[in-house]
């Protein structure tokens, strides 16, 4: 029973002393093949043979030998384990050791073990006999690690219940910490908001501002998904009392953020928000607010060390929302990194969305969003994350689409579009998709009405909806009626998307002005797949007006990027134009692509491995970075070789 309980060799034969036994007492279990000397732990044949070894003991057994075992294990480095052998011996309420299991969750939550630390701090709760302050402060602190864990269920379980502590306390003399309050509505409003009930989460979100003004950054969070009035009211309260202290920064990122995106100060068409936020932004009325911009992107990151990854992720988003795409790329690859290395799972699919963004936007290879995004969606299926498992569908439905993958950009886009309540992000991106697979495949008319819907509808200031209007414009001259884009093109230039911006214009310009804006834009880094799309659209201009010699360079370069990338639709529309402009090299037949990466038979998760396995990384490693196991990758790494032709780990690196 002993051995059932510990494990280690030293600690179980000075706990049987105790009871008056010694190591021959262990032979016929080891006769019998039930145990094992592993080095000096003592190792059951099963784990089920140990288990049905200490339930089928007495209980008075079992609590003597907890009680014994935590006699045994003195010293410092031993305290953890201490702790845990005397909550399985107590009996009852007992402060002593509910204290010694609190200090054990703090140190669990240190070396990261977020579930270890939830357990701790939940026993401890159970056994607090100092009252419901007590009880709901350690109840809340397993409700925050359990959301760090990533386990929505837990963390709402036990922040119910610290709620309920904390209204028996409010109901005594002292009442309740209104600090502590606004602890239990911010788990609670989490958890509803990763899992896309976005009004709920909201209300307990400005309640736990109302308690702590510094949680008015999170309720920026939840208004965005809910919708622009509540958006207003937050930016107002904002602006007009920013919290104090680390969270101040991420405060004035964010009212400048909106001030940015909303145009304020500026020509054009305002918005509730705009008028919230003019009042405390006069000094960068005068054409500075990019300045500001910049400013508070740099505090805010000064400040990202200090703060806890759920708020840290939003310093990662604000950029994407006014084009910053650096920025935000920068800061969410550091914290996934730190994701990692401190355990955080629950935060790690949001960072995830805003990292696959950033990724698209910045650098536009389809494979690393793909591989970010497919890696987020199963880590946000696993921890149970609605908000995020659709937002990333979402953007793989967008991925499917520029390749013309027809199929699955409709199967990905009817899951993100299923059930009775869908995530605005979500539903955003696939609505995005479904317009690009339309434009790719020449449906216009069905792209203006998709697009105009997403662009002037509720969630028109979010990043989808901001970022597809260059394809409105396209869709918009094609038809024939330009006007229909006008609207949405300004909003659109306040981004700083120079490249994508100098397009538009030059497909809503006058034929003499066009090709200087198209120059422009080419004279931009652009991400490949837009910038193809503008030397199709270029060379498609230049055909027009006759220039044919001019207008086969940007045409082959145009055809070539799609193919590299898998873009079909757009490949086979660059190979139309250059036939149309008489070039001979037209007709070669191009390569024969099935997807982003070119690696015909490789799914997603297979194409992930054995990138990283090309970079050096062992199973183990990958098997961290994927939230795998070594086996697993090793699974798909077997599978993988023979569709690449390979062998070895030494032939992935030639071959990437």
């Amino acid at each position: 029973m002993i051995a059932a309980a510990e494990e280690g060799l030293d600690e179980v034969l000075a706990t049987a002393e105790r009871f008056g036994k010694g190591v021959d007492d262990l032979l016929p279990a080891e006769k019998a093949g039930l145990i094992t000397l592993d080095g000096q732990r003592i190792a059951f044949r099963h784990p089920l043979i140990r288990e049905a070894v200490y339930q089928r003991a007495p209980m008075s057994l079992r609590l003597a030998v907890h009680a014994a075992l935590a006699e045994t294990l003195t010293g410092d480095h031993r305290a953890d384990r201490r702790a845990w052998h005397l909550a399985a011996a107590a009996t009852g309420p007992d402060e002593h050791v509910a204290a010694e299991l609190e200090r054990t969750g703090a140190r669990a939550a240190r070396r990261r073990g977020h579930a270890v630390a939830a357990g701790a701090y939940e026993r401890a709760a159970a056994l607090t006999e100092a009252g419901p302050g007590t009880r709901a402060r350690r109840l809340t602190l397993g409700a925050e690690a359990a959301t760090e864990a990533g386990d929505l269920d837990w963390a709402a379980k036990l922040a119910a219940e610290a709620e309920s502590q904390a209204v028996s306390q409010t109901a005594g003399q002292a009442g309740a910490d209104p600090l502590l309050r606004s602890r239990i509505a911010h788990v609670q409003a989490t958890a509803l908001l990763w899992r896309g009930e976005y009004g709920q989460a909201h209300r307990l979100m400005l309640r736990a501002a109302d308690l702590d003004p510094a949680l008015l950054v999170r309720a920026c969070q939840t208004a965005w998904y809910v919708g622009e009035p509540e958006l207003a009211e937050i930016a107002e309260r904002l602006v007009a009392a920013p919290p104090d202290g680390p969270m101040a920064a991420l405060a004035r990122l964010e009212a400048v953020a909106l001030a940015q995106l909303t145009g304020v100060g500026r020509a054009g068409h305002p918005v509730p928000l705009a008028q919230a936020l003019a009042q405390p932004f006069e000094e960068t009325l005068d054409g500075t607010l990019e300045q500001a911009l910049g400013q508070a992107i740099a505090r805010a990151e000064e400040n990202l060390a200090g703060q806890p990854p759920g708020l840290a992720a939003m310093t990662c988003g604000a950029p994407l929302i006014v084009g910053a795409d650096d920025a935000a790329l920068r800061l969410a690859r550091g914290l996934v990194t730190r994701c990692h290395a401190e355990g955080s799972l629950g935060v790690l699919p949001m960072v995830l969305f805003f990292l696959a963004q950033a990724e698209l936007f910045r650098d536009g290879h389809p494979d690393d969003v793909a591989d970010t995004a497919s890696t987020a969606l199963r880590v946000a299926q696993d921890t149970g994350q609605h908000q995020w498992a659709v937002a990333h569908k979402g953007l793989l439905a967008y991925l499917a689409a520029m390749a013309g993958d027809e199929e699955r950009c409709r199967t990905l886009t009817a899951e993100t579009l299923a059930g009775p309540a869908v995530p605005m992000p979500g539903a955003h991106w696939a609505d995005w998709a479904r317009a690009l697979l339309d434009l790719g495949h020449g449906r216009i008319e069905a792209v203006l009405t998709r697009l105009e819907a997403l662009t002037n509808g509720p969630g028109w200031y979010h990043v989808s909806a901001m970022r597809c209007v260059p394809d409105l414009v396209e869709a918009a001259v094609r038809r024939g009626e330009p006007g229909r884009a006008e609207h949405a093109v300004a909003r659109y230039s306040r981004l700083g998307q120079r490249h994508l911006t100098e397009r538009c214009r030059a497909l809503l310009a006058e034929d003499a002005a066009a090709e200087r804006h198209y120059l422009a834009a080419l004279a931009v880094q652009a991400p490949p797949f837009e910038r193809a799309r503008t030397s199709l659209l270029y060379g498609e201009w230049l055909r027009r007006a006759r220039r044919r010699s001019a207008a086969i360079p940007q045409l082959r370069d145009a055809r070539d990027t799609f193919e590299r990338l898998g873009a079909r639709p757009w490949a086979d529309r660059a190979g139309n134009e250059l036939r149309a402009a008489g070039a001979r090299s037209a007709d070669t037949p191009s390569t024969d692509v099935t997807g982003p990466s070119g690696q015909a038979g490789l799914t997603s998760q297979e194409r992930q491995i054995v990138r990283l396995a090309a970079r050096g990384l062992s199973n183990k490693d990958i098997a961290a970075q994927l939230f795998l196991s070594p086996r697993t990758v090793g699974y798909h790494l077997y599978k993988a070789y023979p569709k690449l032709g390979v062998a070895s780990r030494a032939e992935l690196v030639a071959l990437d």
